[in-house]
């Protein structure tokens, strides 16, 4: 045999090898997959022991991953959260302090910086940002809020309707691209579903299963707000007193007028419309045939039914409808982590579950947010990736959407500017890190605005929380949550806290500074807002 051979020979027989280690090389960087909901509490993810409802998907992440059960957000609010969660900056510095405030795409974000750095990027689902999406190679995001059925999406700039529940195509539309990217570049695809965001329309599927079910009430949900400031007690987020009947509760517009029930928002039955409106003949043949019975079996009742038996019948109506809309979200994550296990992409792709925010599901009586109680603040945060973190952990760590960004560079080899004011927790769960901040930082600027709830700001510790609430008022609040983790009574005027007062503030203080923000901070934002409510 000829030299020629020889080498030709052995060139194939390593052949296999060498493609093996080429594809190791290029598979080094892991891919990313963040599952971003809307206004998911975590009390409706059942890792976190609730017991409201069973999201078996979901918890897969957490049996093979880690489970934060104190994850935060800085600013409980749809846009300001995304606007964090790309920048890696508190909503003061990115600038979109509230929902009506227009963000700049131009601005560096994480997925700017991993296209750089020989990613693929996609954006697909929800943003609520305006503009086009910068930093993705490919974006098919909904308008504004969305529309649960057959909803309009813009995709790379071009608006199109796609027939379908908006669930099952975002998590469509995120499979095909991954189905069709680029095999020789990692990838990070931000997968943003959605619900379960108000107002809350199930899946077909879903509709008889969730709407038979019966809800354990929350202990507070009858709350007065005694013990709590003018915040608690001027907020209009009650189940009962300023949820709309016909966009929330699904009462039908004839049904409230025969009834004499009187819109709470001018925009009640004008929701109820579009959002059914949008249904096929068939499709709302099927709602129909599950809700006309509902709502038959309400009118007959309603006119002897008390204040407290209103209060429970839209509690559970609330909850079924919310809750049926989790479902499908659940099946989603299953579907993409069937898919991935599937494709040989499990073991190097890292799974993220979140939401934008943490959501109020009766406890104080409320639904919606923005407040910087417990229930709004955190947000579930799971997350999955076989090659390095390890199986069934739990952290308590104090981490917020702020360290997205930094993260997600961090496993990506990338430095994060510095700009950047998070930090990668990344070494928190391969068990690097031992030390991690002990406070967070909140701020929240809507108002007023709907559900009037006043602008604050604040930590929270592993233990307590101190609150500011100013513009209209200037009100403290400070609540112990070893002892009062329902933050029922509030003790910043006890004598015996006093000691504690003094260090929340000197730690709020420090915080403040190292966050740049500051008093000059609110009154500009305070100008702001109240020129948006003139217009």
């Amino acid at each position: 045999m000829k030299l020629l051979d020889i080498s030709v020979l052995a060139l194939l027989c390593c052949w296999p090898l060498l493609a093996a280690a080429q594809a190791r090389g290029t598979q080094k960087r892991p891919n990313i997959v963040y599952i971003m909901s809307d206004d998911h509490g975590y009390q409706a993810v059942s890792a976190y022991g609730f017991g409201l409802n069973q999201t078996p998907n979901i918890d897969r992440l957490a049996k093979e991953g880690v489970l934060f059960t104190r994850a935060s957000v800085t600013n409980s609010l749809c846009a300001p959260s995304r606007a964090v969660l790309l920048t890696g900056k508190h909503s003061y510095i990115n600038g979109k302090i509230d929902n009506n405030a227009k963000f700049d795409w131009n601005q560096d974000n994480f997925a700017k910086i991993l296209q750089k750095n020989g990613y693929q990027t996609a954006l697909i689902g929800k943003i609520h940002l305006n503009g086009l999406p910068q930093g993705f190679d490919y974006s098919a995001v909904l308008l504004d809020q969305g529309e649960y059925y057959n909803p309009n999406f813009m995709i790379n700039g071009v608006k199109r309707q796609i027939p379908g529940y908006v669930t099952d195509l975002t998590t469509d539309m995120t499979l095909d691209w991954i189905a069709q990217r680029d095999t020789s570049k990692p990838f990070c695809v931000l997968y943003h579903q959605k619900a379960p965001h108000r107002e809350w329309l199930p899946a077909l599927r879903h509709l008889k299963e969730y709407t038979s079910k019966t809800y354990s009430e929350p202990q507070n949900l009858f709350d007065n707000y005694e013990g709590r400031g003018t915040a608690a007690k001027t907020a209009e987020m009650n189940i009962l007193k300023h949820m709309n009947w016909a966009g929330d509760n699904k009462v039908p517009p004839a049904v409230m007028d025969e009834l004499g029930i009187k819109e709470y928002m001018r925009w009640d039955k004008a929701a109820y419309e579009k959002n059914l409106g949008r249904m096929s003949k068939e499709e709302r043949a099927a709602w129909d045939k599950v809700y006309d019975p509902m709502m038959a079996d309400f009118k007959r009742k309603y006119p002897t039914m008390s204040q407290t038996d209103l209060m429970r019948w839209r509690y559970q109506r609330y909850m079924q409808d919310y809750l049926g809309t989790v479902a499908a979200v659940d099946e989603g994550v299953g579907r993409l982590l069937d898919f991935l296990k599937a494709n040989g992409l499990d073991q190097n792709t890292i799974v993220i579950y979140t939401s934008d925010q943490g959501f109020y599901l009766g406890e104080h009586g409320w639904f919606d947010k923005r407040f910087m109680y417990e229930e709004s603040l955190r947000t579930p945060l799971l997350i999955r990736y076989p090659q390095e973190i390890k199986a069934g952990q739990t952290s308590t760590a104090l981490v917020q959407n702020l360290d997205f960004a930094p993260t997600l560079l961090d496993y990506a080899g990338v430095k994060a500017p510095q700009a950047m004011q998070g930090q990668s927790f990344r070494g928190l769960i391969n068990g690097k890190e031992q030390t991690w901040r002990d406070a967070v930082y909140y701020t929240y600027y809507e108002y007023p605005s709907i559900h009037m709830v006043k602008r604050h700001y604040g930590i929270r510790t592993e233990r307590y929380k101190l609150i500011h609430f100013y513009y209209d008022v200037d009100e403290w609040e400070l609540y112990d949550l070893e002892k009062d983790p329902q933050e029922m009574k509030n003790v910043y005027r006890d004598p015996a806290y006093g000691q504690v007062r003094k260090q929340m503030h000197q730690k709020l203080d420090a915080l403040r500074k190292y966050y740049a923000d500051s008093e000059q901070n609110d009154a500009q934002f305070v100008r702001q807002i109240k020129i948006q409510h003139k217009k």
